[in-house]
């Protein structure tokens, strides 16, 4: 009986523990969620490489907001390139993409995003 008993109070100390952990350790929204769900939502996207490390600073700007970037991933795993990238044209990365058409190589700034997109800078 008194395993049992120290069995439930050990899972009903988890259980509160755990509660504790989801309620005051919860992510808040970043910064800059708004603005790259705009971006995506205004058809802004980017090319990009997995090995590319001007691709990998554009990602690094945005943080836990490139998770709403359309971002498309051109490179294979044996290095070429593959047929959606090939298709569109894309020569570097990144490329960026917006609603009319327009492309940018090369990493861009928010205020530069902001200016292709017409999305506002939080």
């Amino acid at each position: 009986m008194d395993k049992i008993k120290y069995a439930l109070i050990a899972v009903s100390v988890f259980a509160v523990a755990a509660i504790a952990v989801m309620i005051f350790y919860s992510p808040a929204a970043d910064k800059y969620d708004g603005f790259a769900k705009c971006l995506s939502e205004n058809g802004a996207k980017m090319y990009g490489a997995y090995w590319c490390k001007h691709c990998e600073s554009q990602k690094e700007i945005f943080s836990g907001s490139w998770q709403y970037v359309d971002y498309i991933e051109c490179s294979l795993p044996n290095g070429g390139q593959n047929e959606l990238c090939s298709n569109a044209g894309i020569t570097a990365y990144p490329t960026w993409e917006f609603k009319n058409g327009e492309r940018v190589q090369g990493e861009l700034s928010y205020k530069q995003l902001s200016q292709y997109s017409g999305c506002a800078i939080p």
